[in-house]
């Protein structure tokens, strides 16, 4: 079986057929950086993050952009609430984002552009459309014709132009054709950042700076571009209709990812129900908050609650646990053992990550079964199984990014740790069980936990 993805423009899963054989090109629209991350957002990087690893393992060279919306409505007015200067805000904000793509397993994209970086682009293609006759300039505005494409806007979100409500990005709508217009360019305004165009000097709007990217880096046809359901209209609609009408095949394939929901409402901060990514890592560890954003199908919505977290949490954690016990018995893991059918049949399926952790687990429990019974050949084979599947979902326990690498301090710990051990054994040999509790004691009190099996005591950090 082969690729195959829903595709929200045509609302059919569709087999994945790329521009180029053999490559890749994903956008993602990422984060505009007015406020830091909740779960929210940071599920959409996780679930792309899995689609990229996918079809690395898959065979494609993959080129992911994320983009950064350092500039609009939302960064100005913080900035004004704030009283300092709007690239102070986004500056911070996207420090906070990527801390919290990198501390939940989301490998770096392969470029990730900020708007402001690319006015140039967006001039271009205003030119562009103004020529083909589907943008007009107005007051230092410059807005895209919606009438001049209107027998195909609305395609990507199933409405009809006449059905359509007023655009309501700007205050002054008399300087439109049409209410439903939207702006490409904004013009100057007092306190606002502005750049420099032919149409005088301003600031761009959300749509275009997307558009500009995307093409830019993936070519004017790419293969995919994502985001969350609620970017469906305006701003993917927008997409389409501004690089189309400019000449630009655009994306072949939309992907988007449901949303995060607390009492049946979507998560935002100004519902005041968000939960950010420092606090969410407090409940639980990083890998395990990863588990529990991929677990669900990527379009489908997730109803937080922390039992539900918890429960993903002793879910990830029973996976763990096979995967540590049976590496102390097999040391030198498989990486080009072949990934189960099943498994590679469930991602296939559009990306279908509930149905691929069921194999997870399924394997951990033979793998369970194979360590009680001293089968160290079956052990091997599940373990290489079960490890290179978790490698493609970002969750292997055994990588570098959950075991710390550049600032791991498991040799000084598992140095110390087995001077402790040792002096514990010797109680235990001795029958003075009350110094061997006491060392296990002092040992737990530290924050690790000790658990005896057949091959020895082991440690790990407590929970």
């Amino acid at each position: 079986m082969s690729l195959h993805i829903y595709d929200t423009s045509t609302r059919a899963i569709r087999e994945f057929v790329p521009v180029e054989a053999g490559r890749a090109s994903i956008y993602l629209c990422g984060a505009t950086v007015q406020a830091p991350p909740h779960i929210g957002h940071i599920r959409s990087g996780v679930n792309f993050d899995v689609l990229r690893r996918w079809m690395t393992r898959s065979g494609y060279d993959v080129t992911f952009c994320r983009n950064v919306t350092d500039i609009d409505d939302k960064i100005i007015r913080v900035s004004a609430e704030e009283g300092v200067p709007w690239f102070v805000v986004a500056e911070r904000n996207q420090r906070a984002f990527t801390w919290a793509y990198d501390t939940l397993g989301c490998l770096p994209p392969t470029v990730e552009p900020r708007a402001t970086g690319h006015v140039p682009e967006m001039i271009t293609l205003m030119e562009r459309l103004i020529e083909r006759g589907h943008a007009y300039a107005s007051g230092g505005d410059v807005y895209f014709d919606v009438q001049s494409y209107a027998d195909r806007y609305g395609s990507l979100s199933n409405q009809k132009l006449e059905n359509m409500r007023a655009a309501a990005d700007t205050d002054d709508e008399s300087c439109k054709r049409d209410p439903r217009d939207f702006a490409l360019w904004k013009g100057e305004k007092p306190g606002e950042p502005t750049w420099p165009t032919p149409w005088g000097p301003g600031r761009p709007g959300w749509h275009l700076e997307c558009s500009a990217m995307a093409t830019k880096y993936l070519g004017p046809t790419f293969d995919i571009h994502g985001g969350g359901i609620d970017l469906i209209f305006p701003h993917h609609e927008n997409e389409i209709a501004q690089s189309q009408a400019a000449g630009d095949g655009f994306a072949r394939n939309w992907m988007h990812n449901g949303m995060l929901k607390i009492g049946a409402e979507k998560m935002s901060k100004s519902l005041g129900n968000s939960l950010l990514i420092p606090e969410m890592v407090q409940k639980v560890r990083p890998v395990e908050l990863r588990y529990y954003l991929a677990g669900p199908h990527y379009r489908s919505s997730i109803e937080y609650s922390e039992e539900a977290l918890l429960e993903a949490a002793a879910a990830y954690q029973r996976i763990e646990g096979f995967v540590t016990r049976a590496a102390e018995v097999i040391h030198d893991v498989d990486a080009d053992a072949p990934l189960p059918q099943a498994f590679a049949d469930a991602l296939d399926d559009d990306l279908g990550t509930p149905q691929a952790l069921a194999v997870v687990h399924e394997v951990v429990r033979e793998g369970n079964v194979a360590l009680s019974r001293g089968d160290k050949e079956a052990v091997a084979r599940l373990l290489a199984e079960t490890q290179n599947m978790l490698d493609v979902l970002g969750l292997d326990p055994r990588s570098p990014q959950w075991r710390g690498a550049g600032s791991d301090l498991t040799p000084v710990v598992d140095a110390l740790v087995a001077v402790a051990l040792e002096q514990r054994k010797a109680a235990r040999e001795r029958k003075d069980y009350a110094a061997a509790d006491a060392i296990r004691n002092q040992l737990a009190a530290a924050g690790i936990t000790v658990e005896d099996t057949p091959h020895g005591a082991r440690w790990e950090l407590s929970r």
